[in-house]
């Protein structure tokens, strides 16, 4: 009663995706959505109780990061209703309202997207063979994820040392800890700093692995003629399906922040060299597959072909970036051989912001 009769329900994205990646923290959240709406409905004839959904939604696209208008419009039907709540990440807020022009532009588009999802007519509901194909593919993707995640040995060991995690750590930049314990366990670790340094050192491996993998096991499956088939129900989802082109336009936009060559050098940072190989090819081969996959299904050869004015504005910026990161590696090659002086930290703490700063959507 005191609320209205409205009752608020928050979507989790951060810990979803650190847990099983970013497919299944996407399937599982619309499944989720869509149960609710199923549940709320009865509620809401009888005893006039409304669902809004709150959506935590962080700065990368691994913790629910991407276009607002997109994310709205992809929501399953009946959840928008003429109402969204949801959370502007502390790093997009100067870039999204500092100027009051630019703001408003932005609260222009976050409202028509909720009048567009609400007075319009609804998208069909996915079919069937839609959503079975989604549950197979997240099943697959968060094997992937979690057998390198979380299966593989020394890949926590591998985390800690090719990304700037622990020099994060160091920065008074959050309400938190950046993990639970003092160990360097990945279960340990907080949602935030987890994106965070994939980001840093341009792998942005949260908003993008797993997909790679899964595609080629849905394509693969034991009746080999039905590859064609397959690869063609992929292709009728990303044209017919809102919440599935708007996923896989996200990874398109975290793949085209990401660079193999700049993450090589964080990864040299690695010093057991068997291990750097190992770890930093797993993940260069699922990146390449995670491409060669977008590029069957969206048809495209280059990435954000969609979206020029954005892949503009990325690219425009690396010139920038791309020199904070090699000051950045050497800085805390440095800082962790032993040179502790107030410049070196200093240092790591500038890059460290100009890079989050350039790629923007970071925490």
């Amino acid at each position: 009663k005191k609320s209205g009769g409205e009752q608020d329900i928050m979507l989790g994205y951060s810990d979803s995706n650190k847990d099983g990646g970013i497919v299944t923290s996407n399937w599982e959240l619309y499944c989720a959505e869509n149960a609710l709406v199923e549940i709320f409905d009865p509620l809401g004839e009888k005893h006039g109780i409304k669902l809004r959904l709150f959506h935590g939604r962080g700065g990368t696209v691994g913790r629910g990061g991407g276009p607002s208008y997109e994310a709205i419009l992809a929501q399953p039907p009946g959840t928008v209703r003429g109402q969204i709540r949801l959370t502007e990440q502390g790093e997009v807020i100067g870039s999204k309202y500092a100027n009051p022009e630019i703001g408003r532009r932005n609260l222009e588009t976050l409202v028509a997207a909720t009048l567009e999802a609400t007075l319009l007519k609804p998208t069909k509901p996915a079919t069937k063979s839609f959503l079975e194909a989604a549950a197979k593919i997240s099943q697959s993707s968060m094997n992937a994820y979690r057998g390198l995640v979380y299966e593989t040995p020394g890949f926590a060991e591998y985390f800690f040392d090719a990304t700037p995690i622990r020099e994060i750590a160091k920065l008074n930049i959050g309400s938190r800890p950046a993990s639970r314990k003092a160990n360097q366990r990945i279960e340990d670790l907080r949602a935030i700093p987890w994106g965070f340094s994939w980001g840093q050192c341009r792998l942005t491996l949260p908003g993008w692995y797993g997909f790679g993998s899964a595609v080629q096991e849905f394509l693969n499956q034991p009746k080999s003629a039905d590859k064609k088939a397959a690869l063609a129900l992929l292709q009728k989802m990303y044209k017919e399906w809102p919440f599935f082109r708007t996923l896989l336009s996200n990874m398109d936009m975290a793949l085209a922040k990401s660079d193999l060559a700049l993450a090589s050098r964080y990864s040299d940072l690695v010093p057991d060299a068997k291990l750097r190989k190992r770890i930093f090819g797993a993940i260069e081969a699922e990146w390449n597959k995670t491409v060669d996959a977008l590029n069957m299904i969206t048809g495209e050869k280059v990435r954000l072909a969609k979206n020029p004015a954005l892949a503009r504005s990325i690219r425009n910026r690396f010139p920038y970036i791309d020199p904070l990161h090699h000051l950045q590696v050497e800085l805390v090659r440095r800082y962790r051989a032993g040179k502790h002086d107030e410049r070196v930290q200093r240092g790591i703490h500038i890059a460290i912001n100009g890079i989050a700063a350039g790629l923007r959507n970071t925490g």
